[in-house]
């Protein structure tokens, strides 16, 4: 059967910045999901794309093209709204993990289908999945069991999810196009509507440690995808935050994870508990839950606990079994004394990635107990020689080159000048 366009005409009306048509939309991603398009082909419409912008018209159609190109989940059998969060990724960002089980503890179904880290930064199946036995896989069957039983679950998105977005993603990722917002929006928002959550917050991170590191871009993306949710019938609000310092105390999957439990447990960073306040809220006020207790006692009561506990069982972990520690520890200790004015988000998330905690290719094996512990951030005194960083990995080899991104990272002043930080939530964008 004859193809309905030739794609060298779809490339060269985006090359020479003119409006693709819907059905050129349509067909393309459709062709490129079956083959009949080549990659060098696609690669030069994506290149295209990135130089020469789409129109939101042309956004939110090719939104609905990857969509359409697999199945849609439906949770109409749970008897409990349904709500969702996206990060757009940072260092140090483990928000997910206590948020999950916090809004479920507060009347909430939560769907949470989450990915892997790439580069410096890190992702939530990593994390979780440093725990002995758990499992991120799971079939639509189980992620209903455990969505019923919990009241959240936390797993990979089956292949069957927006399968466009998938070959798409590969190749922006070896062509040097992934940060044009056209398809970073279409391929957040094609799985998180495919998803079929009512409700979804989305958390835009900027600064040095962020992919959208410019807050000007960083709202232009949320703006974008808080459009293209609410055009597609989803509840979406999105929260642009800071990620010019880590997030947290740790960075690196197992550590990660006992921070989150220490947030579970009543206690944890101040800047962690805070965010997963703020995302939960805003979370079960987009779905319209109105909950007679308030996230901020469940984390204390440990009705959050409790779900994390439950949730981890159900997807074959264990919740209490040793995390796994790495091999070999390190101290990084401070250069000189002062306030801490200044920690490159983005310096410290490639040392966590040089101790070996993140992956350069897709597919590559992870340490789950590689990373790092801050033991101090800005604002805070510290005196030359006290540890900074305690740097973990199997590996110690990795150290060297983990400890030359660190050189320069963190600037310490004894002259009383102002310690400058993005504020966390720099911005609310509504539809």
């Amino acid at each position: 059967m004859a193809e309905a366009f030739a794609v060298v005409e779809i490339i060269s009306t985006k090359r020479d910045r003119g409006e693709l048509s819907a059905p050129q939309i349509d067909w393309v991603v459709d062709a490129y999901t079956r083959g009949v398009v080549a990659d060098e082909q696609m690669s030069s419409l994506l290149m295209a794309i990135l130089l020469n912008g789409m129109s939101m018209r042309e956004i939110s159609r090719w939104t609905d093209a990857m969509i359409n190109s697999g199945e849609r989940m439906n949770w109409s059998a749970l008897t409990r709204p349904t709500a969702d969060k996206h990060s757009t990724g940072g260092v140090g960002d483990k928000i997910t993990l206590p948020l999950a089980p916090l809004v479920a503890a507060c009347g909430g179904a939560v769907p949470q289908l989450s990915g892997r880290g790439l580069g410096h930064t890190g992702g939530t199946l990593d994390k979780l999945e440093s725990i002995p036995g758990w499992r991120a896989s799971l079939s639509n069957d189980e992620m209903l069991h455990v969505l019923q039983d919990c009241g959240a679950v936390i797993c990979a998105a089956g292949a069957g999810l927006a399968p466009a977005d998938k070959k798409l993603y590969a190749l922006r990722d070896v062509t040097g196009t992934v940060p044009a917002i056209p398809l970073i929006a279409s391929s957040i928002m094609s799985k998180k509507i495919a998803e079929g959550t009512s409700a979804l917050i989305l958390d835009v991170k900027t600064g040095s440690g962020a992919f959208m590191s410019d807050p000007a871009k960083a709202r232009e993306l949320a703006q974008v995808m808080v459009a293209l949710g609410e055009r597609a019938g989803v509840k979406t609000r999105a929260l642009v935050t800071a990620m010019d310092v880590p997030l947290g105390l740790t960075a690196g999957n197992a550590l990660e994870v006992r921070e989150s439990v220490e947030v579970l447990a009543g206690g944890g960073p101040a800047d962690i508990v805070e965010l997963t306040l703020i995302m939960a809220r805003e979370m079960l006020d987009a779905a319209g839950i109105k909950s007679s207790l308030d996230p901020e006692d469940a984390l204390k009561n440990g009705a959050a606990m409790d779900v994390w506990r439950r949730m981890i069982k159900a997807q074959g972990g264990d919740p209490d079994a040793k995390l796994p520690v790495a091999k070999e520890q390190h101290i990084f200790p401070a250069p000189e004394s002062g306030e801490i004015l200044e920690m490159n988000a983005l310096s410290v998330g490639l040392s966590v990635w040089r101790l070996g905690a993140g992956r350069s290719r897709q597919g590559e094996a992870v340490q789950a107990g590689a990373g790092i512990e801050i033991h101090a951030k800005p604002g805070e005194i510290i005196k030359a020689g006290q540890p900074l960083f305690t740097l973990h990995t199997d590996e110690p080899e990795r150290f060297e080159r983990a400890m030359e991104v660190l050189q320069g990272a963190v600037r310490i002043s004894s002259t009383g000048k102002k310690v400058e930080r993005l504020p966390l939530i720099i911005e609310k964008i509504t539809g």
